[in-house]
């Protein structure tokens, strides 16, 4: 065929590190060589000269490696040769597939492989790459991608480990000899078919001579017979896999193994006493604990286990032992009541026995135990005791004052029988019908017994020791009233019945029924009628039905609320009972106009139950909303009067600093809302402009707006007003204070946004004073007038010869 096998390894190995996977190599690659060329024979044979056989140029086979190279330079992997390549540079490699541009290189002129990249076995074993050789002139391939496979060699670089340690394990006490405890596997990365890197051998580190383990299983078992869990519980061993089938240089990795032993009945119980002493009052009721016992037992959980019995002595009949909750002690209680005179001790053995037992440690019984109990009674003094634990008796509700209906009696049971005494606790007979002879216990009644009020007393008994007065026996007295037919009976409630105006005789309007607080033996039975004034009444009837009922009937038709719209029918009930009880009871009627069914439209009576069907409720919402309403109304007036009230109580407050404050600055010339600058030019209609800033309220109104204007009054003075500017203004306020006997004596500062024209004093500003190197001359001061004295004081300009302005 003329192939030829161009391809060379390499990496920076030892030479016999690579004699191995170089030899594989070759023989693949003889093999496959062989297995192309007779694939090309048949071929070109099955042709017929048809086809022309195209000659490959590629030969190759698989390339080897070793995993985790840790040179500076590239791996050097091995060469591609094409026979087409005639070395002018004129063909190019082109390497695609698995990690060609990340992990491998090409030379693309040479044809050398490289791997730029740290191989690791374990995350990928092999690489499928193509390779194509392509004419660098016409950019065309020459021939198809060709495959070939590059394969990562193990070496043993990865330990075994334990996945799932450390581990946890448990095996009965007392296990024998073989026995498994765990089944343990370490996992080891490497190839496990490529040498023995991952060939694992286990051993024990620590833990002998307890347990062992088999080396190739894995499998932890006991190698010591007689463990006793009562003697050590826990033990902690370290297993070892190592692989490289265990020989010098393999890897190894360990876990902890914790092994518990679990527990057996191989323990017996004990008493730890042979003789118990225990003691029990006389007066100890039925089921109370005397005392308790335990049998201890080495053994844990259920195989400790406790059950216990009185197997014999003289009081198996007077005491039991039951286990408690935990099953380990037994509680020795009262069976029966105790009495000290009678029996002054008791002797009980007990047993206590295991509850599950273990087959295979029999031989290391019995597991059951005895012991004696010793219990003594002590004597006690003891309160009174009654013939009876409870009395019930009969009581007619008609026996008279004074009456004896039971004489109860109480003894002491000590042995000294001390004199006793009898009273009735007071809390059981608040109403004090009954009294008890202290004495002899005689029971009497002292007020009439009403069994429509009580028919049941439950009373309670005292009896008392006259040497011990603490000593007190009680017992429950019931006592029942026995009924007396005393009581008449009366309708069930107040009837109110109607009718209506189309009525017709005959015609049912009520049924009443009736009661009776009397509870006679063979029960109510009522009788009903008319009483005798209205038996003869020619509108209604009535029917006893012979069952405690009875019905109200018409007698005639053409009934009229004009006519008569209320009419008053008295009943005579009476009952069976002797004595027999009557008693009269009146039914109201009431004419109503009704629909063609026969449903009430309107009666008489709504008029007069309308204001009382009013409920509370709609009384309170009602006043409610009076309420309400005069809150409101008193709101409304007291606002009205704030509104006339004005902003100048007096006169005199004119002269005092009005402070406007905003909180906000002002928006100068074109803010028409802040002020009325027409206003200031015009004072004597700054009252009668009512423009005011829309935006903000003043907290307090200028005073100055309100205050009339004034003339100066002084020889020679003109009345200064209507067009001027404000300086007549000021000068007439200033008049008007100077004039005013109870002005106060200090200075009122008033603020204007305009300071006027041809003032006397010019500007007050001290902005200009520096253009001037002259002293400043303040005589002017002193023709400012007396308002200004104070100030020329301070400068002293003040002529003291000079008469005031005005």
């Amino acid at each position: 065929m003329g192939d030829r096998l161009h391809h060379y390894l390499g990496g920076g190995r030892p030479v016999y590190t690579l004699l191995l996977p170089l030899a594989l190599a070759l023989l693949t690659l003889l093999s496959e060589a062989q297995g192309r060329m007779d694939k090309a024979r048949s071929e070109e044979e099955s042709g017929a000269g048809l086809l022309i056989r195209v000659k490959r140029g590629w030969v190759w086979n698989q390339f080897f490696v070793l995993e985790e190279y840790t040179g500076l330079e590239p791996l050097y992997i091995g060469k591609l040769h094409s026979d087409m390549d005639l070395g002018d540079g004129s063909i190019k490699y082109i390497l695609s597939g698995d990690g060609a541009g990340t992990t491998f290189t090409i030379d693309d002129s040479t044809g050398d492989i490289h791997a730029i990249k740290r191989l690791d076995r374990e995350v990928k074993a092999q690489y499928l790459l193509q390779a194509q050789a392509w004419n660098r002139q016409t950019d065309r391939p020459l021939e198809p991608k060709s495959e070939f496979i590059v394969k990562i060699q193990d070496i043993n670089d990865n330990e075994p480990k334990f996945l799932d340690g450390p581990y946890q394990a448990c095996i009965p006490e007392m296990s024998t000899i073989g026995t498994e405890v765990i089944r343990l596997t370490a996992t080891d990365a490497d190839d496990p078919t490529y040498g023995n890197s991952a060939r694992v051998v286990y051993s024990i580190l620590q833990g002998q001579p307890y347990f062992s383990v088999e080396p190739k299983t894995g499998v932890v078992r006991v190698s010591l017979a007689g463990m006793d869990r009562e003697v050590r519980e826990i033990y902690s061993i370290i297993i070892q896999a190592k692989d490289m089938g265990g020989q010098l240089g393999g890897l190894a990795g360990t876990t902890v193994v914790n092994i518990t032993l679990s527990d057996v009945n191989d323990n017996p119980p004990v008493f730890d006493q042979k003789l118990y002493q225990m003691s029990v009052l006389e007066s100890a009721p039925v089921g109370s604990v005397v005392g308790r016992i335990r049998a201890k037992d080495r053994d844990i959980g259920i195989n400790a286990e406790m059950r216990y019995s009185i197997i014999d002595g003289d009081g198996r009949d007077t005491f039991d032992i039951s286990t408690d909750p935990t099953n380990l002690f037994g509680i020795i209680t009262i069976k029966k009541p105790l009495n000290f005179e009678s029996k002054a001790s008791y002797t009980l053995k007990i047993e206590g026995a295991n509850t599950h037992l273990d087959h295979r440690f029999l031989d290391k019984g019995p597991f059951s135990h005895v012991t004696i109990v010793h219990v003594s009674v002590e004597d006690i003094d003891e309160p009174p005791e009654f013939s009876s634990a409870a009395y019930y008796i009969e009581v007619s509700e008609e026996a008279e004052i004074g009456t004896v209906f039971k004489t109860v009696s109480a003894r002491d049971p000590d042995s000294s029988n001390n004199s006793i005494r009898y009273s009735i606790e007071m809390t059981t007979d608040l109403g004090k019908y009954f009294y008890i002879d202290i004495t002899s216990g005689a029971l009497m009644t002292v007020l009439a017994l009403d069994r429509e009020e009580l028919s049941w007393h439950n009373i309670t008994v005292l009896a008392m020791e006259m040497s011990n007065p603490s000593m007190i026996g009680s017992v429950s007295v019931a006592v029942k009233i026995l009924d007396v037919n005393d009581n008449p009976p009366s309708l069930t409630q107040y009837f109110e019945a109607f009718v209506c105006e189309s009525a017709k005789a005959g015609q049912l309007i009520q049924t009443v029924t009736a009661i009776d607080p009397d509870d006679p033996l063979g029960g109510q039975h009522f009788y009903y009628s008319l009483a005798p004034e209205a038996a003869n009444n020619p509108n209604f009837t009535l029917r006893d039905n012979q069952d405690n009922t009875a019905w109200i009937l018409t007698r005639r038709g053409g009934w009229s609320q004009q006519d008569q719209s209320v009419y008053y029918l008295p009943i005579l009930i009476s009952d069976r009972e002797l004595p027999v009880q009557t008693s009269t009871s009146t039914l109201t009627i009431r004419v109503c106009s009704c629909d063609v069914e026969g449903n009430i439209m309107s009666c008489n009576a709504e008029a007069y139950h309308l204001p009382a069907s009013l409920s509370r409720g709609a009384l309170i919402a009602i006043l409610a909303c009076i309420f309400v309403m005069l809150v409101m109304i008193l709101l409304m007036l007291s606002l009205r009067s704030h509104r006339k009230k004005p902003y100048l109580h007096d006169e005199e407050d004119n002269v005092h600093e009005n402070i406007v404050r905003y909180d906000d600055e002002g928006g100068g010339e074109e803010d028409t809302e802040a002020f009325d600058i027409a206003a200031m030019w015009n004072p004597h209609e700054a009252h009668l402009v009512g423009k005011q800033r829309q935006d903000m309220l003043p907290e307090i109104e200028s005073l100055s707006r309100y205050v009339p204007l004034a003339c100066v009054g002084w020889p020679g003075s003109v009345c200064v007003g209507g067009d001027s500017n404000v300086q007549g203004y000021v000068l007439s306020k200033l008049l008007e204070a100077d004039l005013d006997p109870c002005a106060p004596p200090y200075d009122s500062l008033q603020t204007y946004a305009y300071e006027g024209e041809g003032s006397v004093a010019e500007s007050l500003s001290s902005l200009q004073s520096g253009c001037s190197n002259t002293d400043h001359e303040y005589d002017y001061l002193n023709d400012w007038g007396p308002r200004f004295k104070k100030l020329a004081e301070m400068y002293g300009v003040l002529e003291t010869n000079n008469p005031p302005m005005w």
